[in-house]
């Protein structure tokens, strides 16, 4: 069974939407929808990393807290510069060394970077362990590093171990 649906709570939900998007149940969308879901359920579980095994659940909700307030900070901030009561402010890329290494930790810290106004994820080198990040604000590069490696990878690092 589990080879039919290796996730059947995704490949359900993806019939849903598909149904949804259709606003039909007719039996020809019906089953394009079933065969849609099923082909969405086995590419998942050829992309599957595995169940991360996560740890220090205190931390996690500690980490999700400081990234909701880094993003309203940020929101502010980047709403600052675009109104121009921000002046000098320069925007740049910086190269920041990584001790993460779990690909599913490093999905999280993207999501994290990306999902704060004012910086983004661009590039990371496996080898070299480097990450490259585009900062709209960017007046100390030593600071950046800092934050990103003490606010957000130190916490994945010990919740992803």
């Amino acid at each position: 069974m589990t080879r039919l649906l290796p996730h059947p709570l995704i490949s359900l939900g993806i019939l849903l939407l598909w149904l949804l998007l259709n606003q039909t149940l007719a039996p020809g969308p019906a089953l394009v929808g079933v065969a849609v879901a099923l082909f969405g359920g086995w590419t998942l579980a050829l992309l599957d990393q595995g169940r991360p095994r996560l740890r220090r659940p205190g931390l996690m909700l500690r980490l999700a807290g400081q990234v909701l307030l880094d993003i309203a900070q940020s929101n502010l901030t980047v709403a600052r510069i675009i109104l121009g009561r921000r002046a000098n402010s320069s925007a740049g890329f910086i190269h920041i060394p990584l001790a993460l290494r779990d690909p599913q930790a490093l999905a999280v810290l993207a999501a994290i970077l990306t999902a704060t106004p004012g910086s983004a994820w661009v590039e990371y080198d496996a080898e070299a362990g480097w990450l490259l990040l585009h900062v709209l604000d960017l007046d100390d590069e030593e600071v950046w590093i800092r934050l990103v490696k003490d606010r957000y990878e130190r916490p994945l690092l010990e919740i992803f171990a």
